[in-house]
Parts: structure tokens; C-alpha cells; sequence
């Protein structure tokens, strides 16, 4: 068995990665690029126009042959570990004949993805796995591995052949809330793996231990718990756990949670795959805003329909405007022009729960400045997505994997001095063959 890394041996993002025998080749995620060689940020609308064969030249694809419309012998199968554009972002570009392989929520928020926002993203010949069950693509065994991720349906995986096999960790952390499923890895976990291909997003940032999603909620509730003061909150829709944890000091502290349409219909949709709040009457203290932007939008594409199935959920700017201290509001840069017309909106609390580098961005500023302005209060209240120095190293430890390639990482020299293991530090398109 074979493996080769095509792009994040030394930067986060665009992971690619290719493994292959004599009879079969497979490809686990094909994301887009977050930077640039230069490693400034990726604007993939610079390149949008062009052609397969231009990006390949541009290094934007990576050249794989059998990948693309061509005539060589097609890659058996795409998988994709989990719904983050880094991880799936380049898909739209494989022959429509190749099977794909990912969870089928993941499929879901990426078909929403396309309903409300740019993304345009068809996946042609889905296949489901689900967490624990091999799978076989030729000759090759795939093992999904449930993930604890920022990303809801998260998943690492063991691929063997031939009495080899190398562990793909995906990303993944242990202080999200389904911290008890990296639990289960740590005593659940293949051993004696030939190569580990572990992420490494946090290393060169902070060492300390991150918070966990339980100490964020406890962060909402002591802001929650100021009187007389609105609280909006600027975080993903598609971050599942923080959406959670929000929900969660809602009901501590008896507030009702407005989410936008977008939430509320990944909610709806992904409601099958866990138990997570969502509109319905189960869920009293949960109401649905209609923002202007997102609602003509979704008339003009023909999406009319997708408003009115949260109807009897529906909550109003007058009803927001009448006793702002009784709810926690989800907001976007988007929602402007909806957020000026509730009168009661000065002095309240604007909640950052992202990722902070965002906050470089010149529309993030602009967000975050119109608040400012007018006397709310800021805070940030966030967790990463990725795992802490410990939990990479508890995952070496259930492993105990002959070698350690580092992947999804600007910091692959830190490995060395972090972790005991062999640390095998490849360039990307290099080949390793597993003896």
C-alpha cells in the first residue's frame, strides 16, 4: 500500500490525499485551499473561470490522474471526513463517474450550503458509511471512526491493504460535546497503525488545554444572567455544539433563542441525526427570524417555500423591540438592514464565538464596529475545533502508530519536540510506500 499527501503537509486546509495498491486508488477529502504559496488567503472567484487543466497548472488542483474527465483509468472512490469546504471545497471538479464516500448528514449540509449561501457544491454518486462499519473499495478496507469536531458528522478513518494500514485523524478534538466519543477512541482504538496521519492545526498556538463546550455554556449563562440587556451572538449556523451550548444557557437562565431561517432549517434537518433543539413545539424557547436578505433571496431562487415550514415559529422585530432582555439573538453581517429597525438595540452584549482570525476581515470589523457603537458590550467566547496538545497525544498514545506524518499544520517542525513517536516530515506529492 501506497500514500501520498497532494496538499497539507505544510499548511491547514485543501487536505488531499491519495492511497493506492496495485488494483485500486482512493482519495481521502479534496477541500479547497485556505492561503495562497505566499500563505495569504485563497480567494478561490480569482479562479473560478477557469478550466481543469489551468488550475492543475496553477497548482490549485492537485494532478491526479484518473481524477478529472480524461481518459486514464478513474480514481475508485472520493471520501470525505467531514462537511468543512476545506475538506470537500474542490469536489464539483471529479468525473461525475467516481463514487463518493461521506456520512450522510455531511451530504445534507452540503446540499443547505448550496440552498443559503454561494456554494455550489453536487455531489453525483453519493454513498453513505456510517460510524464503525467497514467498507470496501477494491482491495482496500475503510473503517469510519465517529469524530468529536467543530463539524457536525465528523469522522477519522483506517484504511488497510495488503496487512498494512495508516489512520487518517480528520480532524478532531476531545472537549467538543461528544467529548465521550473520543473517550471511546482512546480505549477503542486500532493498534500498531504503520503511519498516522495526524492534524496538527493547534500546534504553534497555544499548549494549554482548551476549553470545553460545557465551560462555554457556563461563559453564556454569567452574560445571560445581566439584566435588562439584549445578547446577540455572532457564531456558525453549521457549528452544531455551540449551537447547543447556546440553547443550553437559554434554559438556565430563561431566555428564548432566535435563530434565522438558515439555523432553523439546519436544525430541522439534521434533527434525525441527533437529539439537538430545533423549531417544533417540543422546543418552546426557540423562534425563528426572518432577515430580510436571506428571505428575498431565497424567493428570487425559487425557494419560497422553505419559509413557510417555520411559520408557526416565527418571531417579529416588533415582538424582539417589546422586551429585548428576554432573548439571545443569532446574528450575521447579513442581517444589517433587519437589526436597525428594533429600536431597543443600544447598550446590549455582542457575543463573538468564532474563530478570532476572522476578525481581521474587513467585513467582520465593519460587524463588529457597528455594535460598538453603539454601547454594546463585547465578548468573546469561543473554542477551537481542533485538538489540544493533550488530546494529540492521547491519540498516539491508544494508537502507538510506527510512524507519525504530520498534516493539516504550518507547524510540522513542532512535532519533533512535542511527541516521541517517529515523526516522518513529507513534502507534498511525495510518495510513501508502506514495506
Amino acid at each position: 500500500m501506497n500514500f501520498k499527501i497532494h496538499r497539507g503537509t505544510k499548511e491547514i486546509g485543501g487536505s488531499c490525499v491519495e492511497v493506492w495498491t496495485a488494483s485500486t486508488r482512493i482519495l481521502l477529502d479534496f477541500g479547497m485551499p485556505l492561503v495562497n504559496h505566499d500563505g495569504s488567503e485563497f480567494n478561490f472567484n480569482e479562479y473560478k473561470k477557469l478550466t481543469p487543466k489551468e488550475l492543475i497548472e496553477k497548482a490549485v488542483l492537485p494532478d491526479i490522474k484518473g481524477l478529472y474527465d480524461n481518459t486514464e483509468k478513474l480514481i475508485d472512490g472520493v471520501i470525505i471526513s467531514h462537511p468543512h469546504q476545506d475538506h470537500f471545497g474542490l469536489i464539483n471538479y471529479i468525473d461525475k463517474d467516481i463514487q463518493c464516500y461521506l456520512g450522510e448528514a455531511s451530504h445534507e449540509l452540503i446540499k443547505i450550503g448550496n440552498i443559503f449561501t454561494p456554494q455550489d457544491i453536487h455531489i453525483e454518486r453519493p454513498n453513505y458509511f456510517e460510524k464503525g462499519i467497514a467498507f470496501q473499495i477494491g482491495d482496500i478496507a475503510i473503517t469510519p471512526y465517529w469524530a468529536d469536531h467543530s463539524a457536525f458528522d465528523a469522522y477519522s478513518f483506517l484504511v488497510e491493504a495488503n496487512g498494512k494500514s495508516l489512520f487518517y485523524s480528520g480532524d478532531f478534538r476531545s472537549h467538543g460535546r461528544k467529548w465521550k466519543v473520543f473517550k471511546w477512541f482512546t480505549h477503542n482504538a486500532p493498534q500498531n497503525v504503520d503511519y498516522l496521519l495526524l492534524e496538527g492545526t493547534s500546534i504553534g498556538r497555544e499548549s494549554k488545554r482548551f476549553k470545553s463546550e460545557e465551560a462555554i455554556e457556563n461563559e453564556f449563562v454569567d452574560v445571560f444572567k445581566q439584566a435588562d440587556k439584549i445578547n446577540l451572538i455572532n457564531t456558525s449556523g453549521q457549528n452544531i455544539d455551540r449551537i447547543v451550548s447556546i440553547f443550553r444557557a437559554c434554559i438556565r437562565t430563561n431566555k428564548t433563542l432566535v435563530v434565522d431561517v438558515y439555523v432553523a432549517y439546519i436544525l430541522n434537518a439534521l434533527k434525525g441525526f441527533a437529539g439537538i433543539p430545533y423549531p417544533s413545539t417540543e422546543f418552546k424557547n426557540l423562534k425563528v427570524f426572518f432577515p430580510y436578505y436571506t428571505s428575498k433571496s431565497l424567493t428570487n431562487a425559487g425557494n419560497k417555500k422553505l419559509l413557510y415550514q417555520f411559520k408557526s415559529f416565527k418571531i417579529t422585530k416588533d415582538e424582539i423591540n417589546n422586551e429585548p432582555e428576554k432573548f439571545v439573538v443569532i446574528v450575521r453581517p447579513n442581517m444589517i438592514k433587519d437589526l436597525e429597525k428594533i429600536a431597543n438595540m443600544n447598550g446590549g452584549n455582542f457575543i463573538y464565538s468564532m474563530w478570532e482570525g476572522y476578525l481581521k476581515k474587513d467585513k467582520t470589523k465593519e460587524f463588529v464596529e457597528y455594535f460598538t457603537k453603539r454601547n454594546f458590550t463585547m465578548y468573546k467566547i469561543h473554542t477551537s475545533g481542533h485538538a489540544d496538545t493533550v488530546a494529540l497525544k492521547e491519540m498516539i498514545e491508544a494508537i502507538k502508530p510506527k510512524h507519525i506524518v504530520p498534516i493539516h499544520t504550518f507547524s510540522r517542525d513542532e512535532y519533533s519536540d512535542i511527541f516521541s513517536a517517529p515523526i516522518v516530515k513529507l513534502n507534498d506529492g511525495e510518495t510513501v510506500t508502506i514495506n
